[in-house]
Protein backbone atom coordinates (compact mmCIF):
# COMPACT_ATOMS: atom_id res chain seq x y z
CA UNK A 1 0.00 0.00 0.00
CA UNK A 2 2.62 2.42 1.16
CA UNK A 3 4.56 1.77 -2.20
CA UNK A 4 1.41 2.17 -4.57
CA UNK A 5 0.93 5.56 -2.21
CA UNK A 6 4.12 6.65 -3.18
CA UNK A 7 3.87 5.44 -7.24
CA UNK A 8 0.31 7.89 -7.12
CA UNK A 9 2.78 11.04 -5.79
CA UNK A 10 5.09 10.14 -8.24
CA UNK A 11 2.20 10.15 -10.87
CA UNK A 12 0.56 13.21 -9.64
CA UNK A 13 4.18 15.12 -9.84
CA UNK A 14 4.10 14.17 -13.62
CA UNK A 15 0.42 14.56 -14.63
CA UNK A 16 -0.39 17.51 -12.88
CA UNK A 17 0.25 20.20 -15.55
CA UNK A 18 -1.58 18.53 -18.17
CA UNK A 19 -5.54 19.42 -16.10
CA UNK A 20 -6.96 20.87 -18.95
CA UNK A 21 -6.14 17.70 -21.12
CA UNK A 22 -7.64 15.84 -18.18
CA UNK A 23 -10.84 17.86 -17.85
CA UNK A 24 -11.60 16.98 -21.75
CA UNK A 25 -10.32 13.54 -21.66
CA UNK A 26 -13.11 13.03 -18.72
CA UNK A 27 -15.85 15.23 -20.08
CA UNK A 28 -15.21 12.50 -23.13
CA UNK A 29 -15.10 9.43 -21.09
CA UNK A 30 -19.02 10.77 -19.27
CA UNK A 31 -20.47 11.10 -22.32
CA UNK A 32 -18.85 7.60 -24.02
CA UNK A 33 -19.52 6.52 -20.63
CA UNK A 34 -23.55 7.53 -20.94
CA UNK A 35 -23.72 6.78 -24.24
CA UNK A 36 -22.71 2.97 -23.35
CA UNK A 37 -24.94 2.77 -20.06
CA UNK A 38 -28.10 4.12 -22.39
CA UNK A 39 -27.69 1.76 -25.40
CA UNK A 40 -28.81 -1.26 -23.07
CA UNK A 41 -31.91 0.45 -22.37
CA UNK A 42 -32.66 1.19 -25.85
CA UNK A 43 -31.96 -2.42 -26.91
CA UNK A 44 -34.21 -3.88 -24.36
CA UNK A 45 -36.68 -1.05 -25.56
CA UNK A 46 -36.73 -2.19 -29.17
CA UNK A 47 -36.72 -5.40 -28.12
CA UNK A 48 -39.95 -5.30 -26.06
CA UNK A 49 -41.28 -3.19 -29.30
CA UNK A 50 -40.42 -5.89 -31.54
CA UNK A 51 -42.49 -8.25 -29.41
CA UNK A 52 -45.51 -5.82 -28.95
CA UNK A 53 -45.44 -5.52 -32.79
CA UNK A 54 -45.16 -9.47 -33.26
CA UNK A 55 -48.60 -9.51 -30.59
CA UNK A 56 -49.85 -7.16 -32.89
CA UNK A 57 -49.19 -9.32 -35.93
CA UNK A 58 -50.79 -11.91 -34.66
CA UNK A 59 -53.77 -9.98 -33.91
CA UNK A 60 -54.19 -8.01 -37.16
CA UNK A 61 -54.08 -11.94 -39.42
CA UNK A 62 -50.03 -10.77 -40.83
CA UNK A 63 -50.55 -6.40 -41.45
CA UNK A 64 -48.50 -3.75 -39.66
CA UNK A 65 -49.43 -0.49 -40.15
CA UNK A 66 -46.69 1.54 -37.90
CA UNK A 67 -43.01 0.68 -37.07
CA UNK A 68 -41.59 4.09 -36.33
CA UNK A 69 -41.10 3.71 -32.91
CA UNK A 70 -39.19 0.27 -33.39
CA UNK A 71 -36.89 2.07 -36.11
CA UNK A 72 -36.75 5.65 -34.27
CA UNK A 73 -35.03 3.13 -31.89
CA UNK A 74 -33.09 1.56 -33.95
CA UNK A 75 -31.75 4.96 -35.51
CA UNK A 76 -31.08 6.29 -32.12
CA UNK A 77 -29.17 2.83 -30.94
CA UNK A 78 -26.85 3.55 -34.01
CA UNK A 79 -26.15 7.23 -33.13
CA UNK A 80 -25.69 6.26 -29.56
CA UNK A 81 -22.74 3.54 -30.62
CA UNK A 82 -21.31 6.42 -33.80
CA UNK A 83 -20.59 8.78 -30.67
CA UNK A 84 -19.59 7.04 -28.09
CA UNK A 85 -16.85 5.58 -30.78
CA UNK A 86 -15.73 9.46 -31.91
CA UNK A 87 -15.88 10.23 -27.78
CA UNK A 88 -13.44 7.30 -27.27
CA UNK A 89 -11.24 8.35 -30.18
CA UNK A 90 -10.67 11.67 -28.40
CA UNK A 91 -10.00 10.50 -25.17
CA UNK A 92 -7.40 7.85 -26.53
CA UNK A 93 -6.24 10.97 -28.72
CA UNK A 94 -5.30 13.52 -25.81
CA UNK A 95 -4.17 10.53 -23.61
CA UNK A 96 -1.62 9.85 -25.99
CA UNK A 97 -0.43 13.20 -26.17
CA UNK A 98 -0.23 13.40 -22.24
CA UNK A 99 1.61 10.20 -22.37
CA UNK A 100 4.50 11.38 -24.84
CA UNK A 101 4.76 14.78 -23.06
CA UNK A 102 5.15 13.13 -19.14
CA UNK A 103 6.98 10.48 -20.30
CA UNK A 104 9.39 12.48 -21.78
CA UNK A 105 9.87 14.84 -18.85
CA UNK A 106 10.06 11.63 -16.71
CA UNK A 107 13.22 10.89 -18.44
CA UNK A 108 14.46 14.39 -18.77
CA UNK A 109 13.90 14.44 -15.03
CA UNK A 110 16.21 11.19 -14.46
CA UNK A 111 18.64 11.70 -16.60
CA UNK A 112 19.08 15.55 -14.67
CA UNK A 113 18.83 13.85 -11.31
CA UNK A 114 21.58 11.61 -12.26
CA UNK A 115 23.65 14.06 -13.50
CA UNK A 116 23.30 15.27 -9.73
CA UNK A 117 24.07 12.40 -7.89
CA UNK A 118 26.94 11.70 -5.51
CA UNK A 119 29.87 9.28 -6.88
CA UNK A 120 28.77 6.91 -4.47
CA UNK A 121 25.50 6.07 -6.07
CA UNK A 122 27.43 5.40 -9.00
CA UNK A 123 30.13 3.38 -7.14
CA UNK A 124 27.24 1.29 -5.66
CA UNK A 125 25.11 0.61 -9.14
CA UNK A 126 26.39 -0.69 -11.92
CA UNK A 127 25.62 0.89 -15.64
CA UNK A 128 22.93 -1.62 -16.89
CA UNK A 129 21.19 -1.69 -13.73
CA UNK A 130 20.90 2.55 -14.04
CA UNK A 131 20.21 1.94 -17.63
CA UNK A 132 17.18 -0.26 -16.93
CA UNK A 133 15.51 2.78 -15.29
CA UNK A 134 15.31 4.84 -18.85
CA UNK A 135 14.36 1.28 -20.37
CA UNK A 136 12.57 -1.13 -19.18
CA UNK A 137 10.88 0.70 -16.51
CA UNK A 138 10.07 4.30 -18.22
CA UNK A 139 8.68 1.44 -21.21
CA UNK A 140 6.38 0.26 -18.79
CA UNK A 141 4.74 3.31 -17.45
CA UNK A 142 4.13 4.90 -20.53
CA UNK A 143 2.24 1.42 -21.70
CA UNK A 144 0.06 1.56 -19.25
CA UNK A 145 -0.60 5.95 -19.31
CA UNK A 146 -1.63 5.36 -23.02
CA UNK A 147 -3.40 1.73 -22.44
CA UNK A 148 -4.18 0.94 -18.96
CA UNK A 149 -4.59 4.54 -17.31
CA UNK A 150 -7.61 5.70 -20.08
CA UNK A 151 -9.21 2.05 -19.32
CA UNK A 152 -9.50 2.18 -15.95
CA UNK A 153 -10.31 6.17 -15.65
CA UNK A 154 -13.18 4.59 -18.33
CA UNK A 155 -14.34 1.94 -16.65
CA UNK A 156 -14.64 3.36 -13.04
CA UNK A 157 -17.01 5.39 -15.13
CA UNK A 158 -18.55 2.92 -16.51
CA UNK A 159 -19.39 1.00 -13.02
CA UNK A 160 -20.89 4.00 -11.77
CA UNK A 161 -22.97 4.30 -14.77
CA UNK A 162 -24.29 0.94 -14.78
CA UNK A 163 -25.10 0.93 -11.34
CA UNK A 164 -27.06 4.67 -11.54
CA UNK A 165 -28.89 2.94 -14.65
CA UNK A 166 -29.75 -0.47 -13.08
CA UNK A 167 -30.88 1.12 -9.47
CA UNK A 168 -33.17 3.49 -11.66
CA UNK A 169 -34.29 0.76 -14.34
CA UNK A 170 -35.26 -1.53 -11.33
CA UNK A 171 -33.68 -2.01 -7.65
CA UNK A 172 -34.45 -5.70 -7.22
CA UNK A 173 -32.34 -7.02 -10.25
CA UNK A 174 -30.19 -4.19 -10.17
CA UNK A 175 -29.27 -6.13 -6.68
CA UNK A 176 -29.44 -9.34 -7.73
CA UNK A 177 -26.39 -7.95 -10.55
CA UNK A 178 -24.04 -6.73 -7.91
CA UNK A 179 -24.38 -9.59 -5.25
CA UNK A 180 -21.42 -11.53 -6.43
CA UNK A 181 -19.22 -8.37 -6.56
CA UNK A 182 -18.03 -8.18 -3.23
CA UNK A 183 -16.57 -12.12 -4.24
CA UNK A 184 -14.86 -11.06 -7.12
CA UNK A 185 -13.26 -8.42 -5.86
CA UNK A 186 -12.14 -10.46 -2.54
CA UNK A 187 -10.82 -13.43 -5.03
CA UNK A 188 -8.73 -10.44 -7.33
CA UNK A 189 -7.66 -9.39 -4.51
CA UNK A 190 -5.91 -12.13 -3.42
CA UNK A 191 -4.38 -13.17 -6.67
CA UNK A 192 -3.07 -9.51 -6.94
CA UNK A 193 -1.51 -9.71 -3.44
CA UNK A 194 0.62 -12.76 -5.38
CA UNK A 195 1.05 -11.07 -9.12
CA UNK A 196 2.37 -7.51 -7.13
CA UNK A 197 4.90 -9.74 -5.22
CA UNK A 198 6.49 -11.07 -8.21
CA UNK A 199 5.89 -8.83 -10.51
CA UNK A 200 8.55 -6.46 -7.87
CA UNK A 201 10.96 -8.90 -8.44
CA UNK A 202 10.53 -9.75 -11.93
CA UNK A 203 11.47 -5.87 -12.61
CA UNK A 204 14.36 -6.29 -9.57
CA UNK A 205 16.09 -9.54 -11.61
CA UNK A 206 15.87 -7.68 -14.96
CA UNK A 207 17.84 -4.73 -13.73
CA UNK A 208 20.57 -7.02 -12.21
CA UNK A 209 20.48 -9.24 -15.59
CA UNK A 210 21.21 -5.92 -17.46
CA UNK A 211 23.70 -5.20 -15.13
CA UNK A 212 25.46 -8.64 -15.51
CA UNK A 213 25.55 -8.53 -19.17
CA UNK A 214 26.32 -4.42 -19.45
CA UNK A 215 29.87 -5.87 -17.29
CA UNK A 216 30.03 -8.73 -19.17
CA UNK A 217 30.42 -6.95 -22.41
CA UNK A 218 32.33 -4.56 -20.68
CA UNK A 219 35.21 -7.33 -20.07
CA UNK A 220 34.62 -9.40 -23.14
CA UNK A 221 38.62 -9.00 -24.25
CA UNK A 222 38.89 -10.51 -19.90
CA UNK A 223 36.51 -12.86 -20.82
CA UNK A 224 37.94 -14.37 -23.71
CA UNK A 225 41.72 -13.91 -22.60
CA UNK A 226 40.91 -16.01 -19.47
CA UNK A 227 38.86 -18.28 -21.59
CA UNK A 228 35.88 -17.85 -19.03
CA UNK A 229 32.96 -17.88 -21.97
CA UNK A 230 31.80 -20.81 -20.83
CA UNK A 231 31.14 -19.86 -16.83
CA UNK A 232 30.32 -16.22 -18.29
CA UNK A 233 27.53 -17.87 -19.64
CA UNK A 234 26.68 -19.99 -17.18
CA UNK A 235 26.80 -17.22 -14.57
CA UNK A 236 24.30 -15.24 -17.34
CA UNK A 237 21.99 -18.65 -16.80
CA UNK A 238 21.80 -18.46 -13.11
CA UNK A 239 20.47 -14.20 -13.72
CA UNK A 240 17.80 -15.12 -16.62
CA UNK A 241 16.13 -18.08 -14.80
CA UNK A 242 15.70 -15.71 -11.90
CA UNK A 243 14.19 -13.58 -14.72
CA UNK A 244 12.19 -16.19 -15.90
CA UNK A 245 10.95 -17.27 -12.40
CA UNK A 246 10.14 -14.14 -11.52
CA UNK A 247 8.42 -13.05 -14.91
CA UNK A 248 6.58 -16.82 -15.31
CA UNK A 249 4.97 -16.81 -11.73
CA UNK A 250 3.95 -13.13 -12.13
CA UNK A 251 2.30 -13.76 -15.10
CA UNK A 252 0.33 -16.93 -14.23
CA UNK A 253 -1.49 -14.78 -10.87
CA UNK A 254 -1.39 -11.68 -13.06
CA UNK A 255 -3.17 -14.31 -16.01
CA UNK A 256 -5.54 -15.58 -13.86
CA UNK A 257 -7.10 -12.52 -13.31
CA UNK A 258 -8.92 -12.36 -16.55
CA UNK A 259 -10.85 -15.76 -16.62
CA UNK A 260 -11.71 -15.12 -12.84
CA UNK A 261 -13.35 -12.37 -13.79
CA UNK A 262 -14.35 -13.31 -16.84
CA UNK A 263 -16.42 -16.80 -15.73
CA UNK A 264 -17.82 -14.71 -12.60
CA UNK A 265 -19.36 -12.20 -15.14
CA UNK A 266 -20.85 -15.51 -16.76
CA UNK A 267 -22.27 -16.94 -14.18
CA UNK A 268 -23.41 -13.58 -12.83
CA UNK A 269 -25.32 -13.23 -16.06
CA UNK A 270 -26.84 -16.98 -15.73
CA UNK A 271 -28.05 -15.19 -12.01
CA UNK A 272 -29.76 -12.01 -13.68
CA UNK A 273 -31.60 -14.47 -16.22
CA UNK A 274 -32.54 -16.89 -13.74
CA UNK A 275 -34.16 -14.15 -11.00
CA UNK A 276 -35.42 -12.07 -13.78
CA UNK A 277 -37.52 -14.84 -14.76
CA UNK A 278 -38.24 -16.17 -11.11
CA UNK A 279 -39.61 -12.21 -10.72
CA UNK A 280 -41.57 -12.45 -13.97
CA UNK A 281 -43.41 -15.83 -13.34
CA UNK A 282 -44.38 -14.70 -9.03
CA UNK A 283 -45.43 -11.21 -10.17
CA UNK A 284 -42.88 -9.21 -9.06
CA UNK A 285 -42.00 -7.79 -12.62
CA UNK A 286 -44.55 -6.58 -14.94
CA UNK A 287 -44.55 -8.87 -17.30
CA UNK A 288 -45.73 -6.61 -20.33
CA UNK A 289 -42.36 -5.77 -20.26
CA UNK A 290 -40.13 -8.17 -18.25
CA UNK A 291 -38.75 -9.94 -21.46
CA UNK A 292 -36.98 -6.15 -22.03
CA UNK A 293 -35.83 -5.43 -18.83
CA UNK A 294 -34.23 -8.84 -18.26
CA UNK A 295 -32.25 -8.40 -21.84
CA UNK A 296 -31.56 -4.68 -20.59
CA UNK A 297 -30.06 -5.93 -16.88
CA UNK A 298 -28.18 -9.21 -19.16
CA UNK A 299 -26.26 -6.24 -21.26
CA UNK A 300 -25.81 -4.21 -17.83
CA UNK A 301 -24.64 -7.71 -16.10
CA UNK A 302 -21.87 -7.72 -18.57
CA UNK A 303 -21.36 -3.63 -18.45
CA UNK A 304 -21.03 -4.26 -14.90
CA UNK A 305 -18.55 -6.71 -15.15
CA UNK A 306 -16.98 -5.26 -17.98
CA UNK A 307 -14.73 -3.02 -16.12
CA UNK A 308 -13.66 -5.43 -13.33
CA UNK A 309 -12.60 -8.16 -16.45
CA UNK A 310 -10.87 -5.29 -18.32
CA UNK A 311 -9.55 -4.22 -14.85
CA UNK A 312 -8.18 -7.27 -13.86
CA UNK A 313 -6.50 -7.80 -17.63
CA UNK A 314 -4.81 -5.06 -17.54
CA UNK A 315 -3.42 -5.54 -13.60
CA UNK A 316 -0.07 -6.81 -14.81
CA UNK A 317 0.88 -3.58 -16.71
CA UNK A 318 -0.51 -1.43 -13.98
CA UNK A 319 1.73 -3.04 -11.64
CA UNK A 320 4.79 -2.87 -14.09
CA UNK A 321 4.07 0.63 -14.11
CA UNK A 322 3.79 1.23 -10.28
CA UNK A 323 7.07 -0.90 -9.75
CA UNK A 324 8.40 1.20 -12.10
CA UNK A 325 7.62 4.02 -10.70
CA UNK A 326 8.98 2.78 -7.49
CA UNK A 327 12.73 2.41 -9.27
CA UNK A 328 12.41 5.92 -10.57
CA UNK A 329 11.61 7.22 -7.14
CA UNK A 330 14.45 5.33 -5.97
CA UNK A 331 16.64 7.55 -7.70
CA UNK A 332 14.90 10.83 -7.07
CA UNK A 333 15.02 10.14 -3.36
CA UNK A 334 18.79 9.63 -3.12
CA UNK A 335 21.22 12.04 -2.14
CA UNK A 336 22.56 14.93 -4.83
CA UNK A 337 25.98 16.02 -3.83
CA UNK A 338 25.88 18.18 -0.60
CA UNK A 339 26.96 21.66 -2.31
CA UNK A 340 27.44 24.18 0.24
CA UNK A 341 24.43 26.53 0.73
CA UNK A 342 25.63 30.45 0.47
CA UNK A 343 29.33 29.27 0.22
CA UNK A 344 32.84 30.48 -1.28
CA UNK A 345 33.54 30.83 -4.53
CA UNK A 346 36.88 29.15 -4.78
CA UNK A 347 38.94 31.05 -7.34
CA UNK A 348 42.11 28.79 -7.08
CA UNK A 349 45.33 27.90 -4.81
CA UNK A 350 47.25 30.59 -3.46
CA UNK A 351 48.82 29.14 -0.77
CA UNK A 352 48.66 25.71 0.28
CA UNK A 353 46.18 22.31 0.24
CA UNK A 354 45.64 21.18 3.64
CA UNK A 355 44.89 17.84 4.85
CA UNK A 356 44.32 17.76 8.69
CA UNK A 357 43.54 14.52 10.15
CA UNK A 358 41.37 13.66 8.05
CA UNK A 359 39.82 9.72 8.36
CA UNK A 360 36.95 8.00 6.08
CA UNK A 361 35.88 4.92 5.05
CA UNK A 362 32.84 3.90 2.27
CA UNK A 363 31.50 1.44 4.46
CA UNK A 364 30.98 2.13 8.18
CA UNK A 365 33.16 0.07 10.47
CA UNK A 366 36.09 -0.14 7.70
CA UNK A 367 38.33 2.94 7.43
CA UNK A 368 40.41 3.26 4.46
CA UNK A 369 42.25 6.56 5.53
CA UNK A 370 43.09 6.93 9.42
CA UNK A 371 44.21 10.70 10.48
CA UNK A 372 45.97 11.36 7.30
CA UNK A 373 47.42 15.00 7.03
CA UNK A 374 49.48 16.34 4.13
CA UNK A 375 49.97 19.94 3.81
CA UNK A 376 51.19 20.71 -0.25
CA UNK A 377 52.04 24.70 -0.47
CA UNK A 378 51.22 26.34 -3.31
CA UNK A 379 53.08 25.41 -7.22
CA UNK A 380 54.53 21.86 -5.00
CA UNK A 381 54.16 18.37 -6.31
CA UNK A 382 53.50 15.90 -4.11
CA UNK A 383 53.07 12.13 -5.13
CA UNK A 384 51.27 9.54 -3.23
CA UNK A 385 52.68 5.73 -3.46
CA UNK A 386 51.83 2.60 -1.60
CA UNK A 387 50.61 -0.67 -2.20
CA UNK A 388 47.07 -1.27 -3.55
CA UNK A 389 44.18 -0.48 -0.54
CA UNK A 390 46.73 2.09 1.22
CA UNK A 391 43.99 5.02 -0.06
CA UNK A 392 45.66 6.97 -2.79
CA UNK A 393 42.84 7.21 -5.05
CA UNK A 394 40.60 8.05 -1.98
CA UNK A 395 42.50 10.96 -1.40
CA UNK A 396 41.66 12.28 -4.84
CA UNK A 397 38.28 10.82 -4.38
CA UNK A 398 38.33 13.34 -1.13
CA UNK A 399 39.82 16.75 -2.89
CA UNK A 400 37.57 16.74 -5.29
CA UNK A 401 34.61 16.08 -3.05
CA UNK A 402 33.23 12.86 -4.51
CA UNK A 403 32.88 12.17 -1.14
CA UNK A 404 33.10 13.71 2.15
CA UNK A 405 35.49 13.22 4.85
CA UNK A 406 33.95 11.87 8.40
CA UNK A 407 36.64 13.16 10.80
CA UNK A 408 39.62 15.95 10.34
CA UNK A 409 39.30 18.90 7.14
CA UNK A 410 40.64 19.23 3.48
CA UNK A 411 41.10 23.23 3.78
CA UNK A 412 42.01 25.28 0.65
CA UNK A 413 44.08 28.40 1.85
CA UNK A 414 42.52 27.90 4.91
CA UNK A 415 38.67 27.55 3.91
CA UNK A 416 37.24 23.96 4.26
CA UNK A 417 36.32 22.33 0.65
CA UNK A 418 32.55 21.64 2.37
CA UNK A 419 32.15 25.72 2.48
CA UNK A 420 33.04 26.79 -1.58
CA UNK A 421 30.47 25.92 -4.08
CA UNK A 422 30.89 22.70 -6.21
CA UNK A 423 30.55 24.11 -9.38
CA UNK A 424 33.84 26.65 -8.73
CA UNK A 425 35.79 23.61 -6.68
CA UNK A 426 35.14 21.46 -9.60
CA UNK A 427 35.93 24.39 -12.02
CA UNK A 428 39.71 25.00 -10.58
CA UNK A 429 40.81 20.99 -9.88
CA UNK A 430 41.36 19.10 -12.97
CA UNK A 431 41.89 15.25 -12.72
CA UNK A 432 43.71 13.20 -15.01
CA UNK A 433 42.32 9.49 -14.54
CA UNK A 434 43.86 6.06 -15.21
CA UNK A 435 41.08 4.81 -17.63
CA UNK A 436 40.72 7.53 -20.05
CA UNK A 437 36.86 8.19 -21.60
CA UNK A 438 36.99 9.49 -24.94
CA UNK A 439 33.20 10.65 -25.66
CA UNK A 440 30.91 10.67 -28.95
CA UNK A 441 31.06 13.97 -31.27
CA UNK A 442 34.96 15.04 -33.09
CA UNK A 443 38.19 14.81 -31.31
CA UNK A 444 37.60 18.99 -30.91
CA UNK A 445 34.91 18.55 -28.89
CA UNK A 446 36.67 16.07 -26.41
CA UNK A 447 39.70 18.78 -26.09
CA UNK A 448 37.55 20.97 -24.97
CA UNK A 449 35.01 18.78 -23.23
CA UNK A 450 35.71 20.94 -20.04
CA UNK A 451 35.56 24.33 -21.61
CA UNK A 452 32.95 24.19 -24.62
CA UNK A 453 33.49 27.96 -25.54
CA UNK A 454 37.57 27.20 -26.20
CA UNK A 455 38.64 28.49 -29.41
CA UNK A 456 40.36 26.26 -31.81
CA UNK A 457 43.95 28.27 -31.39
CA UNK A 458 43.08 27.29 -27.61
CA UNK A 459 42.69 23.66 -28.12
CA UNK A 460 45.50 23.34 -30.56
CA UNK A 461 47.58 24.93 -28.27
CA UNK A 462 46.12 22.30 -25.31
CA UNK A 463 47.00 19.61 -27.75
CA UNK A 464 50.48 20.43 -28.23
CA UNK A 465 51.21 20.72 -24.78
CA UNK A 466 49.80 17.04 -24.68
CA UNK A 467 51.76 16.10 -27.48
CA UNK A 468 49.11 14.47 -29.31
CA UNK A 469 48.59 17.48 -31.96
CA UNK A 470 50.76 15.90 -34.57
CA UNK A 471 49.27 12.51 -34.63
CA UNK A 472 45.86 14.45 -34.60
CA UNK A 473 47.30 16.62 -37.88
CA UNK A 474 47.96 13.35 -39.92
CA UNK A 475 44.34 12.27 -40.00
CA UNK A 476 42.56 13.10 -43.09
CA UNK A 477 40.01 16.05 -40.71
CA UNK A 478 42.20 16.35 -38.52
CA UNK A 479 40.32 18.18 -35.23
CA UNK A 480 37.14 17.44 -36.86
CA UNK A 481 37.65 13.98 -37.13
CA UNK A 482 34.53 12.00 -35.30
CA UNK A 483 35.32 9.83 -32.21
CA UNK A 484 32.75 6.61 -31.53
CA UNK A 485 32.98 3.46 -30.61
CA UNK A 486 32.74 2.09 -34.18
CA UNK A 487 35.64 4.44 -34.99
CA UNK A 488 38.00 4.08 -32.06
CA UNK A 489 41.28 5.28 -33.71
CA UNK A 490 43.23 5.67 -30.67
CA UNK A 491 45.41 3.79 -28.70
CA UNK A 492 45.48 3.69 -24.79
CA UNK A 493 48.15 6.27 -24.80
CA UNK A 494 46.50 8.25 -27.41
CA UNK A 495 44.01 8.15 -25.47
CA UNK A 496 45.35 9.22 -22.53
CA UNK A 497 47.00 12.21 -24.07
CA UNK A 498 43.64 13.68 -25.11
CA UNK A 499 42.48 13.20 -21.52
CA UNK A 500 45.61 15.58 -20.71
CA UNK A 501 45.25 18.29 -23.32
CA UNK A 502 41.52 18.10 -21.98
CA UNK A 503 42.37 19.30 -18.38
CA UNK A 504 45.21 21.68 -19.52
CA UNK A 505 42.89 23.53 -21.85
CA UNK A 506 40.81 24.09 -18.46
CA UNK A 507 43.78 25.56 -16.27
CA UNK A 508 43.30 24.08 -13.48
CA UNK A 509 44.52 25.70 -9.86
CA UNK A 510 44.80 21.99 -8.01
CA UNK A 511 45.67 18.76 -10.25
CA UNK A 512 45.20 15.55 -10.00
CA UNK A 513 47.19 12.78 -11.80
CA UNK A 514 45.68 8.98 -11.01
CA UNK A 515 48.53 6.68 -11.76
CA UNK A 516 48.27 8.27 -15.74
CA UNK A 517 51.38 6.49 -17.57
CA UNK A 518 49.90 3.06 -15.65
CA UNK A 519 48.27 1.22 -18.73
CA UNK A 520 50.97 2.26 -21.26
CA UNK A 521 54.20 1.21 -23.04
CA UNK A 522 57.61 2.70 -22.58
CA UNK A 523 58.09 4.66 -25.43
CA UNK A 524 54.02 6.32 -25.13
CA UNK A 525 55.41 6.91 -21.29
CA UNK A 526 58.00 8.83 -22.23
CA UNK A 527 55.35 11.14 -23.86
CA UNK A 528 52.57 10.96 -21.26
CA UNK A 529 55.42 12.05 -19.21
CA UNK A 530 56.37 15.18 -21.17
CA UNK A 531 53.02 15.99 -21.31
CA UNK A 532 52.54 15.80 -17.38
CA UNK A 533 55.28 17.80 -17.17
CA UNK A 534 53.83 21.01 -19.17
CA UNK A 535 50.41 20.47 -17.39
CA UNK A 536 52.06 20.41 -13.90
CA UNK A 537 54.05 23.21 -14.25
CA UNK A 538 53.08 26.11 -11.84
CA UNK A 539 50.56 24.18 -10.61
CA UNK A 540 49.91 22.67 -7.25
CA UNK A 541 49.75 19.12 -7.92
CA UNK A 542 49.26 15.63 -6.26
CA UNK A 543 50.26 12.43 -8.42
CA UNK A 544 49.17 9.03 -7.71
CA UNK A 545 52.24 7.07 -8.93
CA UNK A 546 52.21 3.80 -10.26
CA UNK A 547 56.03 3.75 -11.66
CA UNK A 548 58.51 5.01 -9.19
CA UNK A 549 60.12 6.50 -11.87
CA UNK A 550 57.40 8.95 -13.15
CA UNK A 551 57.80 10.92 -9.73
CA UNK A 552 61.40 10.83 -8.93
CA UNK A 553 61.47 14.77 -9.34
CA UNK A 554 58.13 15.31 -7.23
CA UNK A 555 58.88 17.65 -4.55
CA UNK A 556 57.93 15.15 -1.97
CA UNK A 557 56.56 12.12 -1.85
CA UNK A 558 54.19 10.96 0.82
CA UNK A 559 54.13 6.80 1.55
CA UNK A 560 50.78 5.57 2.61
CA UNK A 561 50.34 2.05 3.59
CA UNK A 562 46.93 0.96 5.09
CA UNK A 563 45.43 4.06 5.26
CA UNK A 564 48.19 5.78 7.29
CA UNK A 565 50.94 8.01 6.17
CA UNK A 566 54.19 6.06 7.45
CA UNK A 567 57.02 8.13 5.32
CA UNK A 568 57.32 11.75 3.30
CA UNK A 569 60.00 13.13 2.01
CA UNK A 570 61.93 14.05 -1.07
CA UNK A 571 62.93 10.68 -3.01
CA UNK A 572 66.63 11.17 -1.90
CA UNK A 573 65.63 11.87 1.53
CA UNK A 574 63.01 8.57 1.50
CA UNK A 575 66.49 6.27 0.10
CA UNK A 576 68.30 7.62 2.82
CA UNK A 577 65.76 6.42 5.43
CA UNK A 578 66.20 3.07 3.73
CA UNK A 579 62.43 2.70 5.21
CA UNK A 580 59.40 1.38 3.08
CA UNK A 581 59.53 3.51 0.07
CA UNK A 582 63.71 2.90 -0.39
CA UNK A 583 62.63 -1.12 -0.19
CA UNK A 584 59.76 -0.55 -2.87
CA UNK A 585 62.33 1.72 -5.12
CA UNK A 586 65.05 -1.10 -4.81
CA UNK A 587 62.24 -3.92 -5.64
CA UNK A 588 60.84 -1.86 -9.04
CA UNK A 589 57.94 -2.84 -7.07
CA UNK A 590 54.34 -2.21 -9.41
CA UNK A 591 52.28 0.06 -7.84
CA UNK A 592 48.29 0.27 -8.84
Amino acid sequence: MKELVKSMKFFHMYLKQYKLQFFFIIVSIVVATYLQVKAPQYIGDAIQELVNYLGKLNASGGKIDDMSTFVHIILLLILFYVLSSIATFIQSMLMTQVTGKATNRMRIGLFSKLEKLTIRFFDSHNDGEILSRFTSDLDNISNTLNQALIQVMSNVALMIGVLIMMFRANAQLAWVTIASVPFAIIIATVIIQKAAKYVDLQQDSIGELNGYMDEKISGQKIIITNGLEEETVAGFLGHNEAVKKATYKGQVYSGLLFPVMQGMSLVNTAIVIFFGGWFALNGSLDRSVALGLIVMFVQYSQQFYMPLTQISSQYSMLQLAVTGARRLMDVFDETEEPDAVGGSTFKGISEEVLLDHVSFSYNEGTPILKDVSIQVKKGEMVALVGPTGSGKTTVMNLLNRFYDVDKGNISFDGTDIRHLTLASLREHVGIVLQDSVLFSGTIRDNIAFGKPEATMDEVMAAAKQAHIHDFIMELEQQYETEVSDENNIFSTGQKQLISIARTIITNPSLLILDEATSNVDTVTESKIQKAMDNVISGRTSFVIAHRLKTILNADRIVVLKNGEVIESGSHADLLDEDGFYAELYRSQFVFE
